[in-house]
């Protein structure tokens, strides 16, 4: 009973919580910038039917999204997922072996507004720098990729699709994260700040804050919104992630970031749209070829990657062969 009034207290909270993409705030903000949006393009059709169309949002698909996000947010709420959140230990082992490989007296480093908000920007950085490998990683890893398919299966982008994510990807994601920020805190912790106290409003952090009120929600949604090209070799547009969601091979493995598109440009891996492209969206073969969707219900985007995780796993291990000789079929 206490997780179950857990849950619903969060729910409850959650249109006020600045920290979640879905805060009554943050999807104003994303109307109204849709409104501009709209309105720029000429009054396609009403701003309603434009904003909301009916086929998208009733699809089925949208239907798998919003019961993945209430399971997702059911765990989290009760702590699973913040279980394996162990940043300030990485932190505080990173710190105490800095400190005592140095060999001299150790004294924290005063907070000042201008260290915290440099230190909010590289834990922000550093974090986006996690995203960005482990989203990468889950793409080019067989075993993974089964497990962050169920995001990409969707065949309609609304809101709601960012938690289109299936737990162990969470789960994999937070230890990773975990373990290189808490490095990073740590050595922010003896050379720059006494203390990770980062510029927040509202409790948010202040970068997440803006990347959310800016368009965030767009990212997963049908409406088009680019940057322009210079802009997009430092940030990821709404349009860059759509097209990441692309099922044209041409966009496979592309725009990987989560806020920053340099890590993209670094690696290798950016694609900036010259003008807009209609996308179809879902998982595809090789050649761009649709596939039948893989998660057509809740249990399916589940189940399913973990049948298919261990079908990419086994077909990497040895093959065990019989010596000469051996073989029952023939061995009299």
């Amino acid at each position: 009973m206490d997780s179950f009034n857990a849950f619903f207290a969060a729910m409850a909270r959650a249109p006020f919580d600045p920290h979640l993409r879905f805060a009554l705030f943050y999807l104003a903000a994303t109307i109204l910038l849709a409104y501009v949006i709209w309105l720029v393009r000429g009054r396609p059709r009403t701003f309603l039917t434009w904003l909301v169309p009916r086929a998208v949002y009733t699809h089925r698909s949208n239907l798998v999204d919003l019961k993945l996000f209430l399971a997702n947010y059911a765990l989290g709420t009760i702590g699973v997922f913040g279980a394996l959140v162990f940043t300030p230990l990485i932190a505080y082992q990173t710190l105490t072996a800095i400190a005592g490989a140095s060999g001299s007296a150790f004294t924290l480093p005063p907070v000042t507004p201008t260290r915290a908000l440099i230190t909010t920007l590289i834990v922000v950085t550093v974090n986006d720098f996690c995203k960005y490998w482990t989203h990468r990683i889950h793409h080019e890893w067989s075993t993974l990729w089964p497990f962050h398919a169920v995001h990409h299966s969707a065949d309609v982008l609304t809101p709601v699709t960012v938690a289109r994510v299936h737990p162990v990807e969470t789960v994999l994601r937070n230890i990773f994260s975990s373990v290189v920020v808490g490095v990073a805190q740590g050595a922010l912790l003896y050379g720059l700040i006494g203390r990770i106290d980062l510029v927040a409003i509202g409790g948010a952090n202040v970068i997440y804050v803006l990347f959310n009120t800016a368009g965030s929600n767009l990212r997963h949604s049908h409406i088009w919104l680019s940057y322009g090209r210079v802009i997009e070799h430092i940030l990821i547009s709404p349009a860059q992630h759509q097209i990441h969601h692309s099922a044209a091979a041409r966009h496979f493995n592309k725009n990987y970031g989560s806020i920053f598109a340099f890590w993209d440009w670094a690696f290798g891996t950016l694609y900036i749209p010259d003008s807009y492209e209609e996308l179809t969206f879902g998982v595809a073969d090789k050649a761009g070829a649709k596939l039948e969707q893989p998660h057509p219900s809740f249990t399916a985007a589940i189940m399913v990657p973990f049948a298919q995780s261990w079908l990419a796993l086994k077909a990497k291990l040895p093959t065990r062969t019989q010596p000469p000789g051996t073989d029952p079929a023939t061995d009299p």
